[in-house]
């Protein structure tokens, strides 16, 4: 499979929507050579209405000590929970700032550029997001010097490709919990306090999918060295430890809403 920027012509026919990304475009000298990156205020703002961003396995051990990472939806893609509602993102302030102290997955520091699937062969393409607001005709740096791609541009490329071989190792590490029957259903929620501090409704914030640690306490010993030597264990204990972070989440939702404390609950 190749990828890389690429050369004139109406562009293929993409495929998918990535999130955060308005109207991607295969790069190229001829569209985009005169367009670079110019320097904005918060690069991260479309992150405020992020409230879980995808992660890959390589960022489970430091997104753990941030967020709660769990697995969602048919595919099982894990993600690290920024908000407990929907469209709101905990982490990043009314100015589109996010918070310094916690980590930003790479999934969103690759924006404004993404590879796509080509319909019409086997290959990536780089795009880039020319709405995104640090694109620019009057830029601080440029995404290509004459005919070729500037070192900015490179740099993004390389980004990109580790990114694309992390998502991969991300499919097949979800794929290898899948065979092994790792996987088991929670639901997290959290009971408000009124002014008083007395309980209020049970709320419940999501169904998820999450690493059962019966199931691998059940694991033989040949299949538990088998999995340890594919280096699989650490993410896995990185994601079961993370799901403390429920309670930092909610209590952070608590203190912008002026709600004052809630108990979390995980089953």
């Amino acid at each position: 499979m190749e990828n890389g920027a690429q050369g004139g012509g109406t562009g293929p026919e993409l495929t998918g929507q990535v999130l955060f990304y308005k109207r991607p475009e295969p790069l190229s000298v001829e569209r985009h050579g005169k367009l670079g990156v110019k320097q904005v205020a918060a690069p991260f703002s479309f992150l405020k209405t992020a409230h879980a961003v995808p992660i890959t396995v390589s960022e489970f051990g430091v997104a753990a000590t941030c967020y709660p990472i769990i697995f969602v939806g048919e595919q099982k893609t894990p993600v690290a929970v920024m908000g407990i509602r929907q469209g709101e993102n905990e982490y990043v302030d009314a100015n589109g700032n996010p918070d310094p102290d916690n980590y930003i997955p790479a999934f969103a520091r690759r924006y404004p550029f993404v590879f796509a699937s080509d319909n019409q062969s086997d290959r990536l393409l780089l795009c880039l997001d020319v709405e995104a607001p640090m694109i620019s005709d009057q830029p601080d740096v440029a995404l290509f010097e004459g005919q070729e791609p500037s070192k900015f541009t490179q740099d993004a490329i390389e980004f990109c490709k580790e990114f694309e071989r992390q998502r991969r190792a991300t499919v097949e590490f979800v794929e290898m919990l899948e065979k092994e029957g790792l996987f088991e259903t929670k639901t997290v929620s959290f009971t408000p306090r009124d002014a008083q501090g007395q309980p209020g409704e049970p709320q419940k914030i999501a169904d998820y999918f999450a690493v059962s640690e019966e199931g691998l306490n059940n694991l033989t010993n040949d299949k538990f060295q088998e999995i340890r030597n594919t280096g699989a264990l650490a993410p896995m204990y990185a994601h079961m430890v993370s799901l403390m972070n429920w309670q930092r989440v909610i209590q952070r939702t608590l203190r912008r809403l002026g709600q004052g404390q809630a108990a979390p609950a995980a089953n």
